[in-house]
């Protein structure tokens, strides 16, 4: 089925139509909104306790999060009775996604290898995600005015992982037929209730392969090479969000803040599985809110929690408080640490980080570790930002990253 861009796009007389999403509210509404309506963004668990996520994803109002195979599917029954010749379902390995359900997600792959097209799964990919990534932009600049105590920016990124789905409780299991109707179900924007995840973490293998041959592949040079600490705080005045606090270590072994942060604002989501590829693709537009001034009790309290921390390498994340110190009053805690080391490699319109990652959420008690690559488009981020993009020259620049990373950043399978 051929994609329809959002202007052209009309249920059929089977398929009820989409609510009208309402005028874009401002950014502290859109919080506030979901954490009182969506599962998401709620700042209470049972009893009126306060669930204090560490890594909580905020989706702002009108964000449309989306899936499609490329190839794509090929016609079938409308029934749902046809079954998909060339692809299948099989395990995927993934410890986190294990650990909580006791059963490994499952990916979409071909069950025969194939070649396709570059240039016209390039071509697929920006006729697909332009339109919309024009009309998320204009809706995440609507809901935002410039203010003096947060600098809030526009920004595009491309990842590299594996589209997982897991069944959920009571509902019929993943099948190839629901993938197909969650398939057509983004095609016109439509919800759909596939539980699906995109897994980041990647080989040490594909890091250095990255780092040793394809950077230079890709015509990109050395930018920086930078490890922080980001330590996350609860504040219960603000429950819908949590603050990140970016710590770099100095020469004395302190630890300092570098820059403080709330949660991004995710506008957009495109997880694309790449049928003849080894890895598939996110592309995702979000706002990022960095904070510019604090109240002073804010700023003394961050200072505090930062200031208790005990570097440790032997423990998750770290980093560990004595004891009584990972809260100030019933109003600060800290909830979750990341450890973060990375590399970046840069041009003047793309920037790619090969980061190392060990995390550790204090609410579960869990931690994780991951090499992940991510590329920020910020050439086309800054022409977002313009009052009225030019529409030919985001396409053009589109087109050439996603070429450069379809070539070159996803040929690597990830072995169970």
């Amino acid at each position: 089925m051929a994609y329809l861009p959002p202007h052209k796009r009309h249920p059929s007389s089977s398929e009820s139509a989409p609510t009208p999403n309402p005028p874009p509210p401002s950014l502290s509404s859109s919080l506030r909104s979901l954490s009182l309506s969506s599962p998401r963004g709620r700042g209470r668990g049972a009893g009126g306790r306060h669930s204090r996520p560490s890594n909580k994803i905020i989706h702002a109002a009108g964000c449309v999060s989306r899936w499609s195979p490329l190839p794509p599917f090929s016609p079938g029954p409308e029934d749902g009775d046809g079954e998909e010749p060339t692809l299948r379902l099989e395990p995927f390995p993934c410890d986190p996604i294990e650990r909580k359900t006791g059963a490994k997600p499952l990916a979409l792959v071909a069950s025969a290898p194939g070649q396709g097209s570059t240039a016209a799964a390039v071509t697929a990919i920006a006729e697909r995600f332009l339109p919309d990534l024009l009309a998320a932009a204009e809706r995440a600049k609507a809901s935002y005015a410039p203010n003096e105590e947060e600098l809030v920016k526009l920004s595009l990124v491309a990842r590299v992982g594996k589209v997982l789905f897991q069944s959920q409780p009571n509902r019929s299991p993943v099948s190839l037929d629901t993938l197909r109707k969650a398939a057509k179900s983004g095609e016109y924007g439509y919800k759909s209730q596939l539980h699906k995840s995109f897994y980041t973490n990647v080989p040490s293998e594909y890091l250095d392969d990255m780092e040793q041959s394809v950077v230079k592949r890709m015509g990109l040079e050395f930018d920086s090479s930078k490890k922080h600490y980001h330590v996350k705080v609860f504040d219960k005045h603000q429950s819908d969000s949590t603050i990140s606090c970016k710590c770099t270590v100095e020469e004395d072994g302190s630890l300092v803040i570098h820059k403080v942060e709330w949660n991004q604002v995710r506008h957009l989501v495109e997880d694309i599985s790449c049928l003849f590829k080894g890895l598939d693709l996110r592309l995702m537009l979000c706002t990022k809110r960095i904070l510019k001034t604090l109240d002073s009790e804010v700023e003394n309290a961050l200072k505090s929690l930062v200031s208790s921390a005990v570097i440790d390498p032997d423990v998750k994340g770290g980093l560990r408080w004595p004891l009584g110190k990972e809260s100030i009053g019933e109003r600060f805690s800290i909830v979750g640490l990341w450890h973060t080391n990375y590399k970046a490699y840069r041009n003047e319109t793309l920037r790619l980080k090969l980061r190392h990652a060990d995390r550790f959420d204090h609410r579960s008690s869990t931690g994780e570790v991951s090499n992940e690559v991510t590329f920020k488009l910020i050439g086309m981020s800054r022409r977002l930002e313009d009052v009225d993009p030019e529409e030919t020259s985001l396409k053009e620049m589109l087109e050439s990253v996603v070429h450069m990373i379809w070539d070159n950043a996803l040929n690597y399978k990830i072995v169970s």
